[in-house]
């Protein structure tokens, strides 16, 4: 009589157990689309056993807990892998903004034209180029005013391309740096979001480790989403708890996040970013804020001192050839030396501009000035540049071009051993529809089972208690 008693409780525990196991595969069912969940599976265990009259008997089935299939190291690297591809994809991002700010496409080739100038249409290369063409068709009609007319405009166009151009390539400077704070910001509150996701998660798994799962796949997502903004590291604290750091100059950690606390905001200079408590400068070489300083102060900067140059260099070198006795108020340009600054002298007119030094039909000095075009300057010897205006105008584009090559480049490459890890990672974690499937039939069966073997102790039962009392 005992024994049926024991095996019906038995019967009951091992109910209990497959229900929740149902109940487990059906919650993965349900996040099947859900990337930041981790798949659970239920843990199985026996009670014990006790010494009764009748020997050693098993207490039952048991679900003792429900588990979180994930792999820490996986999930450290996909953190790792993200961040690299949210850098590249920064850099590829600004230096698209800044090919569109020449106003020309960009490549990374450098073939020339006549002029020297890159092939590309469009943008301040056409532009230098009809320059120095109006100058000759100048010097061939020095006396004709549509010649004066037209020379005086593609100078105009000239000088308000090279305003326009460093003035676009400064305000995708501006909104790199409005990106950056933004950033910055979004990275705040992550990591405000991450200390109440331990402090939660702290709580719940006090004398219970590892139960707090759902919290857990929530607090992975948001580290995830920093990781895209700053190449973070995470280190095990207490009661469930993540330690999030970066890192300075020599290699040291800072503690972004102890436990529920964050240790001071992440900060942005201007220059470089500062975090933790005391405000530490921070080392890092990936995240999308580092992708985006990177393409702000090397690429873009790097172009707009190369602009810088070229202006200087074409005003000095125009301005000899077209007031070559240097006489006051006679220069071609004004005293702008920068692509933001260039302008014409403020009295030039078509009626006044000078083809020659001699008699009316000279052209002496529109063909000097015509002939800077290939005019070849070297900075050893004190210029501002090497090679033609033309030739230093496509290495300068052909250089942000290949930046911008690289950085697609780089972005397809990291993309592609980003999914790889992604799908290690989902090989151990990810919900998969056949398997939980098949589970959902095992664990409905062995329900099934149990239900059975409860069903046949009732009718023994009832036979003894009623069979018996006849």
């Amino acid at each position: 009589m005992s024994g049926l008693f024991t095996t019906l409780n038995a019967s009951v525990k091992a109910l209990n157990a497959h229900s929740r196991a149902i109940e487990t595969a059906g919650k993965n069912l349900a996040n099947v689309n859900n990337t930041s969940y981790a798949r659970q599976r239920v843990v199985y265990g026996d009670r014990g056993t006790i010494q009764t009259a009748d020997g050693a008997q098993s207490l039952g089935l048991e679900a003792l807990g429900v588990q979180q299939l994930r792999d820490a190291l996986l999930d450290k690297q996909v953190m790792r892998e993200v961040s690299l591809l949210a850098s590249f994809e920064a850099e590829q991002s600004a230096y698209e903004r800044a090919q569109a700010s020449l106003g020309q496409s960009v490549s990374s080739s450098t073939e020339t034209s006549a002029a020297g100038s890159n092939a590309s249409t469009g943008g301040l290369s056409a532009a230098l180029t009809d320059f120095f063409n109006a100058f000759q068709s100048f010097a061939a009609s020095p006396t004709d005013s549509g010649e004066r007319q037209s020379l005086l405009q593609k100078a105009a166009i000239l000088v308000d391309r090279f305003n326009q151009t460093d003035s676009r390539l400064g305000q995708v400077q501006t909104d790199l740096d409005a990106q950056i704070g933004q950033n910055v910001t979004d990275a705040n509150t992550l990591l405000a979001t991450i200390a109440d996701l331990n402090n939660q998660i702290g709580r719940i798994e006090i004398g219970n480790p590892g139960s707090a799962l759902d919290l857990r796949d929530q607090r992975q997502a948001k580290l995830e989403e920093l990781s895209k903004l700053l190449p973070i590291e995470v280190r095990n604290g207490t009661d469930g708890q993540l330690n999030v750091v970066l890192k300075d100059a020599s290699n040291a950690d800072i503690e972004l996040v102890t436990g529920s606390t964050v240790n001071g905001a992440v900060a942005f200079t201007g220059t470089g970013l500062t975090a933790g408590s005391p405000a530490t400068a921070v080392s890092f070489s990936s995240g999308a804020i580092y992708g985006a300083l990177n393409a702000r102060d090397a690429g873009i900067q790097t172009l707009r001192t190369n602009l810088d140059n070229l202006a200087q260099q074409l005003v000095a070198s125009v301005n000899a050839a077209y007031n070559p006795s240097s006489t006051a108020g006679a220069d071609f340009f004004a005293a702008g030396t920068t692509a933001g600054t260039i302008a014409l002298r403020g009295t030039l007119t078509a009626g006044n501009l000078v083809a020659g030094s001699g008699a009316a039909g000279d052209n002496s000095i529109a063909l000097a000035v015509a002939a800077v075009a290939s005019q070849t300057f070297d900075t050893g010897s004190g210029d501002a540049i090497d090679g033609t205006l033309g030739g230093h105008l496509s290495s300068a584009v052909s250089s942000l071009g290949q930046a911008l090559a690289s950085a697609t480049a780089r972005a397809e490459d990291q993309g592609n051993i980003e999914q790889l890890v992604r799908s290690r990672r989902d090989a151990v974690s990810g919900v998969s529809l056949d398997e939980e499937m098949a589970d959902l039939v095992r664990f409905q069966r062995a329900f099934q089972a149990s239900s059975r073997v409860f069903s046949i102790v009732d009718e023994l039962l009832d036979t003894v208690v009623n069979g018996l009392g006849r």
